[in-house]
């Protein structure tokens, strides 16, 4: 009964990795989506179809995106409705940092010395961990972690494909959570901005990009821990025993990595330090006078 029960249950995971497999790009998707958002509108309007708006209480209609004043508006308006997007220049100049970080190998080091100082019994948890922080350096984590995680893996005589799959499910699922802010976090909480000022916009003032910073942090944790079960109690037992003869040393992190990470450490103390004096001080001047 069991074993029937069990072969019911990898079935069900075999449907859903053939239906993920015949899913289109992510980018073919999005072209489908705004296809649709096009259609939709010239049905919408073409009904006559209205709401009331939730602030002011005025009529809004839909326009006709396929009509001559639709196509003008979409062709006309492309640049300013980029320019205008609220998280734009929050993202871009965290996305700069990121950038630099990135580049200089300063992400890639501490993922890989975070992942190797860890004990071998911890290693699922600590790979899902270090694939849920990565987020804060936004795509870097696919690059670096899932090669990584095979690698471990592989040293450790495990499976390396659960290795890899462990690594990306904590990037992937991970993406939003984080116990640092993001330019994710800076995007969303500017949208949601924007959009709760269209109902309410004094609401709208008392908001902030760290709005979802508990939400984020006790996500980080059960993630962590679910993606550790899963990996080890369904996606290693899928796979089966490793048989390969691929085996791969480690090696610790350079001189000069270690070094970087120090100094890096250094001057981001510095840096915290100097943005809590400019905050906190009396008379400080990115201290809010009070009314």
């Amino acid at each position: 009964m069991e074993q029937k029960r069990r072969g019911i249950f990898q079935k069900f995971l075999d449907g859903i990795e053939r239906v993920g497999n015949k899913l289109p790009h992510p980018i073919t998707l999005f072209a489908i989506l705004a296809v649709l958002v096009v259609v939709i509108s010239a049905i919408v309007s073409s009904l006559g179809i209205s709401v009331e708006h939730p602030g002011d209480g005025s009529e809004v209609t839909v326009n006709n995106l396929l009509d001559k004043e639709g196509i003008r508006y979409l062709f006309g308006s492309m640049v300013e409705n980029f320019i205008g997007f609220a998280p734009l220049g929050v993202v871009l100049a965290t996305m700069l940092g990121i950038g630099i970080a990135e580049r200089s190998g300063l992400i890639s080091a501490a993922l890989r010395g975070f992942v190797m100082s860890v004990p071998n019994f911890l290693i699922t948890g600590g790979l899902v961990f270090a694939g849920i922080m990565s987020s804060v350096a936004s795509d870097a984590g696919y690059v670096v972690l899932p090669p990584l995680g095979a690698l471990i893996f592989a040293a450790l005589g495990r499976h390396p494909l659960a290795g890899l799959a462990a690594a990306f499910a904590g990037v992937s699922a991970g993406f939003s959570a984080n116990l640092f802010l993001s330019a994710t976090d800076a995007m969303l909480g500017e949208i949601t901005i924007e959009a709760a000022s269209i109902v309410n916009p004094e609401y709208a003032d008392t908001m902030n990009i760290a709005m979802n910073y508990y939400f984020i942090v006790v996500s980080v944790l059960l993630l962590t821990l679910v993606g550790w079960f899963v990996t080890e109690k369904i996606v290693e037992l899928r796979l089966g025993e490793y048989k390969g003869d691929y085996r791969e040393e480690l090696t610790n992190l350079q001189k000069i990595e270690v070094k970087g990470l120090i100094w890096a450490g250094i001057s981001l103390l510095v840096a915290s330090i100097g943005f809590a004096l400019l905050v906190l001080l009396p008379d400080a001047p990115l201290r809010e006078s009070s009314p």
